[in-house]
């Protein structure tokens, strides 16, 4: 679907498109619930493993292990080139290819994973001072984990995109539940210290990325040889690369910052941030799950009646994300009994980020109209602005006036990716913000009816 296609069909021909062509809410909504399950484990697996170390290694500890971590989220994705986001595409539009996609991610994800965690060791022996602290032993081992990393991100958007749901869901929540079992096994029951725990994750991340290899290999043999297409790696490189300066960018206004927090504010009140950042992020693990879903959705259809579907999407998210954030405010009190009282200005940090929030959970979902029809140069740029506003705020803020500077810078770089896309898609297809993020009178009615009928039933 063109951009000029949409510019010359209104809302309500779209609406009338929309009803004859694709599928009904209900069957993406099937596909939500059970990523949102699977979400759901692998968060109580998280929150788990941050509440051991928090109580057994202290702020500090915590805040080493979450820099380690954002290290590696930080490598897989940089390294990545956007390649993860174009198998999904390229899969989603034509199975045939998913053998010899799959091919070419394995070659590339183990090339440049490698180079990705050649160039973190030469940091961390080189510039120690970037890790803030943290042992550059710890580093290495960590780094080891990061092509295997990104064969099992590669892996998952491959499932994706052929609709293997249930099989994604399982394979994503394995690891969260070893390191969770690996966090009790070492800190509470061995008594030994970080440095044997970060050998424990990096061996569960290397045992589920070849499961993910050979699981998604057997499926992908169905369509043909498991042969590199270096034709085919080209034009994944060319979309991949395109999307890949919204991923970079992303992944420096959502990780970046605690980094600085860390290097400016030290290791302890940046195990403070941790704890507001993590329970901000998981505000967006339903946008996240209904944006991931409806991407390839949007990939494998060529018509008008794709903009109308993101739309009505994005009306229901956005009615949600109004009730989970104020039910993350009233249990953002809750943070300093959980964690302990060191831990108690997480509380504030939470509340700072929360409007951020809200923005970028609904831009996640809205975006994905394009990033479903060819990705259009305007959304990279727009993340670029966005970054380069959150890291001037971020380098002039948190050095004097710590986390809670980081936050705020947080929540306007948020708000501003939102308007940015936002003004983008009204202006391409014609729709205006009312009709984008308010349910219609007869959704609400669907909504409540819904409830009702399940209230009774239950």
């Amino acid at each position: 679907m063109t951009e000029q296609d949409l510019i010359s069909v209104g809302p309500e021909q779209n609406a009338a498109v929309a009803s004859l062509q694709i599928e009904p809410l209900s069957s993406l909504a099937s596909g939500v619930a059970i990523t949102l399950a699977a979400r759901l484990l692998i968060l109580g697996g998280s929150l788990g493993s941050s509440v051991i170390v928090g109580r057994w290694l202290g702020p500090e500890g915590l805040g080493a292990l979450a820099v380690l971590n954002v290290t590696v989220a930080l490598a897989s994705q940089l390294g990545g080139a956007g390649l993860p986001s174009a198998a999904t595409y390229f899969i989603a539009k034509d199975r045939s290819a998913f053998a010899s996609a799959w091919a070419n991610a394995i070659g590339f994800a183990l090339t440049a994973g490698t180079l990705a965690a050649a160039v973190v060791v030469i940091l961390a022996e080189v510039k120690p001072e970037i890790f803030g602290g943290v042992p550059p032993q710890l580093v290495v081992i960590v780094s080891i984990s990061i092509p295997f990393q990104l064969l099992t991100l590669l892996g998952l958007n491959a499932l994706l995109a052929i609709d293997r749901i249930k099989l994604m869901n399982v394979l994503d929540s394995v690891m969260s539940v070893l390191v969770l079992a690996n966090t009790i096994a070492v800190l509470v029951i061995w008594r030994h210290k970080l440095g044997t725990l970060v050998g424990f994750n990096t061996g569960a991340t290397i045992a589920v990325s070849l499961l993910v290899v050979w699981l998604v290999g057997r499926r992908a043999q169905e369509s043909g040889r498991l042969r590199p297409d270096f034709n085919l790696l080209r034009r994944m490189l060319a979309y991949g690369l395109k999307f890949y300066v919204s991923i970079v960018a992303g992944v420096v206004i959502f990780r970046a910052d605690l980094l600085i927090v860390n290097r400016f504010r030290g290791a302890n009140e940046a195990g403070v941030y941790a704890v507001a950042s993590q329970f901000s992020f998981l505000l967006l693990i339903l946008p996240a799950v209904i944006g991931s879903l409806l991407f390839p959705r949007v990939a494998s259809r060529q018509h008008r009646a794709a903009a109308e579907y993101t739309v009505e999407v994005t009306r229901h998210t956005s009615f949600v994300m109004v009730i989970v954030c104020l039910g993350a405010a009233a249990a953002s009190f809750a943070l300093p009994l959980v964690y302990g009282h060191r831990f108690a200005d997480a509380t504030v940090q939470l509340l700072i980020l929360l409007p951020g929030m809200f923005f970028v959970s609904i831009e996640s979902v809205l975006v994905q109209h394009f990033n479903g029809t060819r990705l259009p140069a305007a959304i990279p740029g727009f993340w670029i602005v966005t970054m380069i506003v959150n890291l001037g705020l971020n380098l002039a803020l948190v050095p004097a006036w710590g986390a809670r500077a980081a936050a705020a810078n947080s929540s306007l770089s948020y708000a501003l990716i939102f308007i940015l896309v936002t003004s983008y898609f009204c202006r391409k297809t014609g729709y205006r913000p009312v009709q984008i993020f308010l349910l219609q009178k007869n959704e609400f009615r669907d909504l409540f009816a819904r409830f009702r009928g399940r209230v009774f039933a239950g």
